[in-house]
């Protein structure tokens, strides 16, 4: 027999579409938030560790980045050592984190990095206080997004000549997640170092992910290595209705309603897009890339705006 309600109550109605839409972005703004708050505990964690424990025993901050591995690789190529403070840990971990994205696309900037995680968290703040968010023209934005590849080019020849890890004088990831400002603070020596923090913290505040897009070194090597990636987010121009609705969430500034088919691969694979779209099917993690279609890659760095041929638009 079919169940029945009990006698003054109601059955529970089905949720709607707009409701489903509602909670699968509540449960993604938690359950991303919680992984991110996880891994920087854990690099917080090991940062303490390494202050207090006994000297050599205990592995830095620096040894448990996989941008370590992008930063001597140069210096192990010509001199066949790495870069002091490199370790093979840094190796393991540079090789699986490009393996993990060219397996299921870059999770690990929107899920992982703690220093995204702290740019999502000024963000939120941004937003609590209402402070106007600023809307850099395509032009200069596209623009912009090379830096990060200056700054690339420029790390990797500097710790080859200098033979150390040049950037850790300038990065604002080891700023903050050393916790060298707490446990061996000098203001004479650190003043270069707060001054570039202040700078990208003032940046997040009013652009997402400010040092993401325009700054960060292994992003730009994401953003290459992303057209690898078997596992991308695609639009279905068939099912798309041009609502734009899922570019508001976007992080990183990237449009998903123009992606033709799969959006840029300076995603961060947050799914922020994926869930605020309203039409099913129309944004989805699609796959094989390279199995089941040809690689096309239209440039190997920030993808070119989306341009709408004469005579359409929207869809009504």
């Amino acid at each position: 027999m079919a169940a029945t309600a009990e006698p003054g109550t109601h059955p529970a109605r089905p949720l709607t579409r707009a409701q489903r839409r509602v909670r699968d972005i509540r449960r993604l703004h938690v359950g991303r938030a919680l992984t991110q708050l996880a891994f920087a505990a854990l690099i917080l964690s090991a940062a303490v560790r390494h202050q207090f424990a006994e000297r050599g025993t205990a592995a830095s901050v620096d040894a448990l980045c996989p941008f370590g591995a992008v930063e001597t690789l140069l210096t192990w190529i010509t001199a066949g050592h790495f870069v002091p403070k490199i370790h093979q840990s840094n190796m393991v971990l540079g090789l699986s984190v490009l393996v993990a994205t060219v397996l299921v696309g870059n999770a690990f900037c929107g899920w992982v990095c703690p220093f995204g995680a702290l740019q999502d968290g000024l963000s939120w703040v941004r937003r609590r206080l209402r402070l106007p968010v600023v809307r850099v023209p395509q032009a200069w934005d596209r623009g912009l997004r090379w830096g990060r590849f200056v700054v690339l080019a420029v790390i990797i020849w500097m710790s080859a000549t200098t033979a150390r890890l040049w950037f850790s004088d300038y990065d604002p990831y080891l700023t903050v997640f050393s916790l060298r400002w707490l446990f061996e603070f000098n203001a004479r020596t650190m003043a270069l170092q707060l001054g570039i923090l202040l700078v990208v913290v003032a940046g997040s505040l009013l652009v997402d992910r400010f040092w993401c897009r325009y700054l960060c070194p292994l992003g730009a090597v994401f953003a290459v290595v992303g057209h690898l990636s078997i596992l991308r987010i695609r639009r279905s121009p068939a099912a798309c209705t041009d609502c734009a609705r899922c570019d508001t969430p976007c992080p990183m500034g990237i449009e998903p309603s123009k992606a033709k088919p799969f959006v840029s691969t300076d995603c961060v694979g947050c799914m922020e897009c994926v869930v605020a779209c309203p039409v099913p099917g129309s944004l989805r993690v699609d796959g094989p890339v390279l199995l089941g279609m040809p690689l096309r890659p239209d440039t190997l760095g920030p993808s070119r705006p989306h341009r709408t041929p004469a005579g359409t638009g929207p869809r009504p």
